[in-house]
């Protein structure tokens, strides 16, 4: 698939110089606001993060966060696996977008039950985070990916390594932190 075709969903908790650079590079990119705290420095960065996306029009979403998403009218949020809470259809707004995130069945037919218009499959490749049988590579997500009646994002170890196979997968989107906090002379590779 075309690189012009995939949008970019990307995980910030802070942002600098080198964030914004690599962030404007990238086309149909989306930001997802990873803060969990009412702490002074949190909120700061929240607010610069907020600043970015809407100076540039970027859509923004909120971890985990209703209320937050309802004060700074972002365009919807992301619900990671361990939330089960159902939104309430009240705090909608017309284009509300609900990102969810799934490793498993289960968890997959709990993130329909929550109306998600979009699903985060993880983790597609190696990282710190997950032990290595729980990684899908390329050939378990596109079985997974088959079955599941949604539109499905890549998630969890996209770097520079990893990332000619996303070419691989049918999707349309991809997620990810660390790719973007990382200098380098060209990370529009996807």
């Amino acid at each position: 698939m075309n690189k012009l075709f995939y949008k970019h969903y990307i995980f910030l908790d802070t942002i600098n110089n080198l964030i914004e650079k690599n962030i404007t590079q990238f086309k149909k990119v989306n930001i997802i606001i990873n803060t969990n705290s009412n702490e002074k420095k949190i909120l700061e960065n929240e607010f610069l993060i907020i600043k970015f996306a809407r100076e540039r029009k970027i859509p923004f979403f909120f971890k985990n966060d209703y209320n937050k998403c309802i004060k700074y009218n972002s365009d919807g949020i992301f619900i990671d696996s361990a939330n089960k809470k159902i939104i309430k259809p009240s705090l909608l707004k017309k284009k509300f977008k609900i990102i969810g995130l799934a490793h498993n069945q289960l968890e997959y037919s709990q993130k329909l039950k929550q109306k998600c218009n979009l699903l985060m499959l993880s983790p597609l490749f190696y990282n710190e985070k997950y032990t290595e049988n729980k990684i899908l590579n390329v050939l378990k997500f596109n079985n997974k990916k088959k079955n599941w009646e949604i539109d499905i994002c890549a998630l969890g170890g996209i770097n520079l390594n990893t990332i000619k196979k996303i070419k691989l997968l049918n999707i349309t989107s991809v997620g990810f932190r660390k790719f973007i906090l990382e200098p380098k002379k060209n990370p529009l590779t996807i």
